[in-house]
C-alpha cells in the first residue's frame, strides 16, 4: 500500500514525517521502473512529436525527452483502465497538453463529468474538484493522483459556517462557489463558478443573497449585480490575494501597452486596474479573440504556458503565482494512481446527494441560461 496517498497530511516540521514520505515516494518510483521504461529517450520524444508541438515554446526539447515517457506509459495505461483525465487550466503544460482529455475550468469540468463514459476518472486538479466528479459520478472510481491537492479557499469555509451565514441573514439563498468540500456543497441552495457567478446570484428570487467562500468574487459579483445585496464568507484564494493594485500600476508604468487581465478572485481593486476580467475560460477565450501584443494573466502561472503555443503572436509578461496545491499533480503521480489505482475519492452518500442536487442546479440553469 502506498502510504503517501492514503495517510491525512503530514504533521509538519518533523524529520520522521518528512523521511516516512520520501520512503514511500522511493518505493513508488521502484514499483513504477520495475513495471515501465521511464528512463529519459530522445527517441520516445521524437516518437510523441506531435504532442510536443503543442507546448514546444515553454518546455525545453531536454525537459521533453524525461516527460516523454511518463507521457507514453500513461496514455497506454489510460486505454487500459478505460480512464479519462479531466485536467483544470492551472495544470502544467506536460499533463494540459500531454495526457488530458479535457481540459477547462471548474464549469467546463463539471460539465464534462456529467457525460463520462469510462469507467475512471482521473482528476489533475484539487480535491475538491475530484469530489464534484465523485457526486456527479456515484458509481465511478474517481483518483486524484494526490490526496493531499487541497485548497485554500475550500478549507475557509465549512457546513457550521453555512448555517451561520443562514442565521444571519434569514431566507437568503446561499450560492456557494464549487471551491468547496462536498459537505459545503450539500449545506448550499446552488453552486457557482467564476464563469457564472454573476448569472447565478442575478437568477435568485431574493434580495439578498449570501455568496461563500470567497470575498473577493464576492464583492466583484456585487458590483455586477447591484440589484442585489450580496453577502459573504470571508474567505479568500492564496493565490490571488497576492496580487495587489499597486503592482499592477507599476507594471503598466513599467511596461506601457500590456494587456491585464484578471481572475475574479483577486480583489476588487485589482480588478478596477485590469482590462478584463473573467474565468480561466473567459482568460483563454479573450486572449484568443483580442490578440493583445503582450498580455498579463493576473491569475496562477500555468495559465499563460497553456496556451502560449497557440498564441505565438502574444507576448506573456509580468508576474507569476503558483497553486502549491495544484503543483501536487504531476506526470509521475498521475502514472502511479492509474497503475496502483489508489488514490480513490469517496464521498458519503448521504451527503453527496444533497450537494448533487446544488451542483446540478448550477449545471441546468448555466445551460438555461446560455440559450
Amino acid at each position: 500500500m502506498n502510504r503517501l496517498h492514503t495517510l491525512s497530511p503530514p504533521v509538519p516540521n518533523t524529520n520522521r514525517q518528512r523521511l516516512y514520505i520520501l520512503l514511500d515516494e522511493t518505493a513508488m518510483r521502484t514499483e513504477l521502473a520495475n513495471h515501465y521504461d521511464l528512463t529519459p529517450s530522445l527517441a520516445c520524444a521524437e516518437e510523441l512529436a506531435d504532442i510536443y508541438a503543442k507546448m514546444d515554446r515553454v518546455i525545453s526539447p531536454p525537459d521533453w525527452a524525461i516527460y516523454a515517457p511518463y507521457v507514453k506509459a500513461i496514455l497506454a495505461l489510460k486505454k487500459q483502465r478505460n480512464a479519462v483525465i479531466l485536467a483544470h487550466n492551472y495544470m502544467t503544460p506536460e499533463i494540459y497538453h500531454g495526457i488530458a482529455d479535457v481540459v477547462g475550468d471548474s464549469l467546463q469540468l463539471a460539465i464534462k463529468a456529467t457525460e463520462v463514459e469510462a469507467d475512471v476518472i482521473v482528476q489533475c486538479g484539487v480535491h475538491f474538484m475530484a469530489e464534484t466528479s465523485k457526486i456527479l459520478n456515484p458509481s465511478k472510481t474517481v483518483l486524484i493522483p494526490d490526496m493531499d491537492a487541497g485548497c485554500s479557499l475550500a478549507e475557509s469555509i465549512t457546513a457550521e459556517g453555512i448555517a451561520e451565514m443562514r442565521a444571519k441573514y434569514p431566507g437568503a439563498p446561499v450560492v456557494t462557489y464549487v471551491n468547496t468540500t462536498a459537505e459545503v456543497k450539500a449545506a448550499s441552495d446552488i453552486c457557482c463558478t467564476s464563469s457564472n457567478a454573476a448569472q447565478i446570484v442575478a437568477a435568485q428570487d431574493s434580495d439578498t443573497v449570501i455568496m461563500t467562500p470567497d470575498q473577493y468574487l464576492a464583492q466583484n459579483v456585487a458590483k455586477e449585480v447591484p440589484n442585489k445585496r450580496v453577502v459573504w464568507w470571508a474567505g479568500s484564494c492564496i493565490v490571488h490575494e497576492q496580487y495587489t493594485a499597486k503592482d499592477l500600476r507599476e507594471y503598466r508604468d513599467w511596461n506601457p501597452g500590456t494587456r491585464i487581465i484578471a481572475h475574479p478572485e483577486c480583489p476588487p481593486d485589482v480588478i478596477a486596474e485590469a482590462d478584463f476580467s473573467g474565468s480561466t475560460s473567459g482568460i483563454i477565450d479573450y486572449v484568443h479573440r483580442e490578440r493583445p501584443e503582450k498580455a498579463m494573466l493576473v491569475t496562477e502561472c500555468s495559465m499563460a504556458a497553456n496556451i502560449s503555443d497557440e498564441l505565438p503572436d502574444v507576448d506573456f509578461v509580468g508576474p507569476c503565482n503558483m497553486c502549491p496545491y495544484m503543483k501536487k499533480i504531476t506526470l509521475e503521480k498521475v502514472l502511479w494512481s492509474l497503475h496502483s489505482m489508489q488514490g480513490a475519492v469517496e464521498v458519503d452518500p448521504e451527503i453527496a446527494a444533497q450537494a448533487r442536487v446544488a451542483v446540478e442546479r448550477m449545471i441546468d440553469l448555466s445551460r438555461r441560461l446560455a440559450v
